[in-house]
């Protein structure tokens, strides 16, 4: 009787066990999130949420290697398989991507309601925040300062000038938005014209800045940030807005974009996670982090180097376009690169 009874506690106790383990793994709290933003400036916005909901964060981050298309050929690859719920892209349009290859699912934040309509997905499965923008880098002792992009095939610049490759980065997505905005034909003169007018080519926006900086080329099309690092750190640079007068046509602007994943396994927590990226605090924080990026929302608290979004003339453009529109020139690219 000893022994069966000895046998039907073992039985309790490993049932007990088995059971607790199964509610801990109900009760969890955790959140998956894929990242192409920089890990240095991500981080602390996910670490801040953990700490101020309770919800862990399991983050997988881009390499430098592979930047913007690591964590997006993953999320391809796991389409049937889901294993995030949330995607925080650093611009919209490899977002734009995962909706068009039916991966991300729709969802309207209540956070989202103060960012203009240009820099959201209609449908709801992208949101942008705090954005970049794509502007010039001027050496100081350069008297007449360019102020437009336009300026790149002014034969007055010639041999001035200098690019990031446009195969990679920000510099891909600006000259997929420029042939989306002025048509094929418009945006084949202008490659042409940078050849003609003898502008040299960078490997990243940072070596453009540091180029312009030290005095080697006059200007450089980069990030805002590129710039506002160059300036922060005393070195004897500006940055200019690109084409802000009446009739120009703007300057581009490249905002974070965040999607809840289709399938996901915590649709809650993204959807939580997600509210938190697109709050007007984290807003503010990443424009004082050193990546200074622009808020959009109206009236977050910036840096004295940053223009609000408000008073910034924006390029017009449909990220879905850009999107396409970038797939389509990369043999065009890599033809003008000599690849």
């Amino acid at each position: 009787m000893k022994k069966i009874l000895s046998i039907f506690m073992f039985f309790i106790f490993i049932s007990l066990l088995l059971f607790l383990n199964g509610c801990k793994k109900y009760g969890e709290r955790k959140v998956v999130v894929y990242v192409s933003e920089d890990q240095v400036f991500s981080e602390p916005i996910l670490k801040d949420f953990e700490r101020e909901t309770g919800i862990s964060v399991k983050a997988l981050y881009d390499t430098e290697e592979k930047k913007s298309t690591g964590v997006l050929n993953r999320l391809l690859a796991e389409k049937n398989n889901p294993q995030a719920d949330v995607y925080w892209a650093n611009e919209p349009i490899r977002a734009e991507i995962l909706k068009q290859k039916g991966i991300s699912q729709p969802y309207f934040s209540p956070n989202a309601k103060g960012i203009p309509p240009s820099f959201k997905d209609p449908e709801g499965y992208w949101t942008g925040f705090s954005a970049r923008a794509r502007v010039l880098i001027v050496n100081k002792r350069v008297k007449e300062k360019p102020e437009s992009i336009y300026d790149y095939v002014d034969k007055k610049w010639k041999g001035r000038g200098v690019i990031a490759n446009p195969l990679f980065g920000t510099t891909t997505t600006h000259i997929a938005a420029l042939f989306a905005l002025w048509g094929d034909a418009k945006g084949r003169e202008f490659l042409n014209l940078l050849k003609e007018n003898e502008i040299s080519i960078s490997t990243s926006n940072g070596e453009s800045a540091d180029f312009v900086a030290s005095g080697r080329y006059d200007f450089s099309l980069v990030d805002s940030d590129d710039a506002i690092n160059r300036m922060r750190y005393g070195r004897d640079v500006i940055m200019v807005f690109p084409d802000q007068g009446k009739g120009e046509m703007g300057c581009f602007i490249v905002p974070n974009a965040v999607s809840l994943i289709k399938g996901a396994p915590d649709v809650e927590n993204g959807k939580k996670l997600i509210d938190y990226l697109l709050s007007r605090e984290t807003e503010k924080k990443l424009a004082f982090m050193d990546c200074a990026q622009i808020p959009l929302h109206s009236g977050v608290k910036i840096p004295e180097e940053l223009k609000s979004i408000e008073d910034i003339k924006i390029m017009k453009v449909d990220y879905s376009k850009v999107a396409k529109k970038m797939m389509e020139i990369q043999p065009l690219l890599k033809k003008w690169m000599g690849y």
